[in-house]
């Protein structure tokens, strides 16, 4: 009874970190002060993570959205996501949308957030990211296998690898992209880490039974 009553304390403890992460996910992130800093190798980027209800994915799910500051009506990534505990783990799995375009504005319009169903996503297969928890912070990346394609349009196909801390108020990432056949970097940041910090906080959006009490 000891063994089972360890694994039911160990899956709540897991539960616990997915709903954790979700609240320090859940608001409106800007790089502003790091575009202060170097102006001319850091845009003003805001990034939305703005939480679906329950009932899309019968759990933790995220429309997200990532801007230019100067242009918000043409992001450069829109994307839905599903976040579960599995093993020691915090997945968080990655969808596109299929006509990304009707959802455009989602981030900050709650009323275009509404129009957004199940049946406009589909999976992202191998783009899920892994996070383990590290005290104060979650630390991620996109799961094993180099999976996670993205082409480019010059024909080139690349496979994504991702680096992400995410804190109660910062989220911190890099993409970078590689060629499939030559693991030659063919994409990604040439200045090192993205760090924004969080202007605006939707935790209270997340559905009941999923806020941290």
């Amino acid at each position: 009874m000891l063994g089972v009553s360890w694994l039911s304390d160990k899956r709540e403890e897991n539960m616990n970190d997915a709903m954790i992460l979700a609240s320090w996910l859940a608001g409106e992130f800007s790089s502003f002060k790091q575009t202060l800093d170097n102006p001319r190798i850091h845009p003003h980027i805001r990034i939305f993570f703005r939480p679906l209800p329950f009932e899309f994915f019968e759990g933790i799910g995220f429309y997200s959205e990532q801007v230019y500051d100067y242009d918000p009506w043409h992001p450069h990534h829109q994307n839905v996501h599903r976040i579960f505990a599995q093993g020691d783990n915090v997945f968080v799995e990655n969808y596109a949308l299929k006509d990304k375009d009707l959802y455009t504005g989602s981030g900050s319009d709650l009323e275009i957030l509404k129009t957004i169903t199940p049946e406009s996503i589909e999976l992202r297969n191998g783009c899920a990211i892994i996070f383990q928890r590290e005290g104060d912070k979650f630390v991620g990346q996109v799961e094993p296998g180099n999976k996670c394609l993205i082409p480019r349009k010059d024909g080139r196909m690349t496979y994504l690898k991702s680096e992400v801390e995410v804190t109660e108020n910062i989220w911190i990432s890099r993409d970078t992209g590689f060629d499939v056949d030559t693991d030659e970097k063919v994409w990604g940041s040439t200045t090192g880490l993205l760090k924004f910090e969080k202007v605006q906080n939707f935790a209270h959006e997340l559905p009941k039974n999923c806020q941290i009490k």
